[in-house]
């Protein structure tokens, strides 16, 4: 006799996102795992007493999201700190560190985080200064980051207390003062010192993941560094307390410490497991400190005497060391590298470890990628791990024409072009902000043709395109028999909503058959 269904989801559009999408009706779960998909009459004699019988009334269903590529604890932050994305000046983003600084007077930093004088009212092409934000405090520190978090704003208390950690290279000055803009390794020195304690480190988690289910997210590819997110990840787990599947792509500091205690790619349980050993080789476009083969179009505008072609954060030579020793090791390599020249000293990197036909290894953004790159990845079997996302400053007049031009903003993220030289495609939303179908929605609707995706492709890059990019396409990615049953609920189709996209809700996110959120509550 067949044992009952712990649950089974019916009156639904049941996209499986496998190679042909075969849409069901109804899918049964036990212990987590589906098993079976059909019609609603075929699946009820799997319908026992204790079967839970949720009834979609319609909706669709697909694979939960895994977002390939998170910054959690930065995410957690903007949550419980002050969130300075919606912000449309730099009066603005002083009014809410000021609101942030008068809420919580008993905090040593005033802290603001995601803010994109690209998208402000006016032509400001500049970052936050030193007299702006000692406009919030003059006594207290306040940090303002950047959305990309490749550039932090100080003001002048901020650098007085961070000034010993601050390398001056990458401190902006004007007329010889320090303009209060710390670009790469200083940024990083800044974001350092933030890193919550343990329990402010559980609660921006809490924050993250909470707002990760409420946007139908069941995985994600944390990116870590220096702080105690993994072993929060982990105690979270041990206690059956973790509502998402996380991956933990470790900094390549972290290296020796891994090898020391064993911790592998893939090593781990079902909720947490050790992925990739993370570096850089450039910045953002943002910053202008993405390595490019021809100058930024608006260097001149600079006025910081960098390069014109942008800077790397870990030189080749290094970058080179850490490759070799994690491909020694075993262990899948992820890199950021967004422009084109970082691409290619990345991509040269990558294509002679010794694991690489197994490790899957990966180019973190990829933005600038030629054809003659596509070929030599697709042959080398990298994943371009990418954020559709990012298409947000690629409109005309928008960030990318200001620091590309036209002719490589329309280059930028050619994600059909991905697809079509076979090259393993995995999305995520690098936390600018965290929401697939906000990505989705940039992805179907992109500028270009060579930019745009189906929204089938869009959707399959968020789900089984991530899944292998984690080594993870045996149990998750489809909805399929024999995989984890992690799935979301939409409110209304993505393919009949296909221009807007990022207005549908999401109704229920579960992971292995277990509501981890219910937007009915």
């Amino acid at each position: 006799m067949t044992a009952a269904a712990d649950l089974i989801i019916t009156n639904a559009e049941v996209h499986t996102l496998t190679d042909s999408d075969t849409v069901h009706e109804a899918v049964a779960v036990r212990d987590g795992e589906i098993v079976r998909l059909g019609d609603a009459d075929e699946l009820a004699f799997l319908e026992g007493v204790e079967t839970d019988v949720l009834d979609c009334e319609g909706r669709v269903v697909l694979p939960g999201f895994i977002d390939a590529h998170t910054h959690m604890e930065q995410l957690g932050q903007h949550l419980v700190h002050a969130d300075l994305s919606s912000a449309d000046s730099a009066e603005s983003c002083v009014d809410l560190l000021s609101q942030q600084a008068e809420a919580d007077p008993d905090r040593e930093h005033v802290l603001g985080f995601g803010y994109d004088e690209s998208s402000w009212d006016g032509s400001r092409t500049q970052p936050l200064t030193r007299e702006e934000l000692d406009r919030v405090s003059e006594e207290r520190p306040v940090v303002a980051l950047r959305v990309d978090l490749h550039t932090v704003s100080l003001n002048t208390a901020a650098l007085e207390a961070f000034a010993d950690d601050l390398p001056d290279d990458d401190l902006r000055y004007a007329d010889g003062e320090p303009t209060g803009v710390a670009v790469e390794d200083a940024a990083e020195a800044v974001r350092s010192q933030l890193t919550a304690g343990r329990e402010e480190m559980r609660e921006v988690l809490a924050a993250a993941m909470a707002r990760a289910v409420e946007l139908g997210v069941t995985g994600v590819h944390d990116k870590v560094r220096g702080s105690r997110a993994p072993q929060i990840y982990r105690e979270l787990a041990a206690d059956d307390d973790l509502p998402i599947r996380v991956r933990i792509d470790y900094w390549s500091d972290h290296l020796e410490s891994l090898v020391d205690v064993g911790l592998a790619t893939n090593a781990g349980g079902d909720r947490v497991r050790t992925g990739a050993i993370k570096s850089f080789s450039d910045g953002s476009f943002g910053s202008r400190t993405a390595r490019l083969r021809e100058p930024y179009a608006d260097a001149e505008t600079d006025g910081n005497g960098d390069d014109a072609r942008g800077q790397w954060v870990v030189d080749p030579d290094e970058l080179a060391s850490v490759t070799d020793r994690a491909s020694n090791e075993g262990f899948q390599i992820c890199v950021h590298a967004i422009g084109d020249e970082a691409i290619e000293e990345t991509l040269s990197l990558l294509e002679e470890t010794p694991n690489a036909a197994t490790a899957r290894h990966r180019i973190e953004h990829a933005e600038l990628v030629t054809d003659d790159h596509l070929e030599r990845i697709a042959e080398a079997g990298i994943v371009a791990s990418m954020q559709p996302n990012f298409h947000r400053w690629a409109d005309e007049g928008g960030l990318y024409d200001q620091r590309l031009g036209r002719e490589r903003r329309n280059r930028t993220n050619r994600l059909r072009r991905v697809l079509e030289a076979d090259v393993p495609l995995a999305f995520g939303s690098d936390c600018m902000p965290l929401d697939p179908l906000l990505g989705v929605q940039y992805a179907v609707n992109a500028g270009t043709e060579a930019q745009r995706l189906s929204v089938t492709e869009a959707l399959r890059a968020y789900t089984r395109g991530a899944a292998y990019a984690g080594f993870d396409e045996d149990r998750l990615g489809t909805l399929e028999v024999g995989k984890r049953a992690d799935l979301v609920v939409l409110e209304a189709s993505p393919w009949d909503r296909s221009e807007r996209i990022d207005e549908i809700d999401v109704a229920k996110t579960v992971v292995d058959g277990e509501t981890v959120f219910d937007g009915g509550e």
